[in-house]
């Protein structure tokens, strides 16, 4: 496997990763929504919120290879034709924005569910508590999560949006990058 990107295309870890992070991320907010569609009590519902739990947990296990990677990697494969200054400076701060929604969110649900008294599962291990119990810290730093995972729509579309216009409409080379070459095929 290749650790270090090219002049053009990221290395083979870090494009992997980016995909199976947008399918987790995907099935993390499916679970928490699909939630809604039982009942409150329910067997199924409470099977999709420990679902999001664990797959939550999940994206912080996974961003952290993936940071990683991206600074094992090397320098990111250069777009081409070059996009505007203004351009470049909203790709990092979408790109920061998604590096902390990915290891925040999971943290501030550990917490959620650490200051809540509740078990935090994790694929069959019961994960330690960050805090004490705590019901109102746990009730606010909820309202923050719920209030970010909206958010998190927005971010997640936006850099979708990116990708797209970049690929339809500037006809540059910003999508091909996240593409395995052929040689690693």
């Amino acid at each position: 496997m290749n650790f270090k990107n090219t002049g053009t295309h990221y290395n083979t870890l870090s494009v992997a990763l980016h995909w199976l992070m947008f399918i987790l991320i995907v099935t993390v907010y499916g679970s928490i929504e699909l939630r809604e569609l039982f009942d409150k009590g329910t067997e199924t519902r409470d099977a999709f919120k420990m679902w999001h739990f664990m797959l939550g947990l999940s994206v912080l296990a996974l961003v952290s290879v993936r940071l990683v990677a991206r600074l094992v990697g090397g320098a990111a494969p250069a777009i081409q034709p070059e996009p505007a200054k203004w351009q470049n400076k909203l790709a990092t701060f979408v790109h920061i924005a998604l590096y902390v929604f990915m290891f925040a969110m999971p943290i501030a649900g550990w917490l959620i569910l650490s200051l809540a008294g509740k078990p935090i599962p994790f694929f069959g291990l019961e994960l330690p508590a960050l805090a004490a119990q705590n019901f109102e810290l746990a009730k606010s730093i909820k309202e923050i999560h719920e209030t970010a995972g909206e958010v998190g729509y927005y971010v997640i579309g936006l850099h979708a949006a990116a990708a797209l216009f970049h690929h339809y409409v500037l006809a540059d080379n910003t999508v091909s990058r996240m593409r395995l070459p052929k040689c690693y095929k």
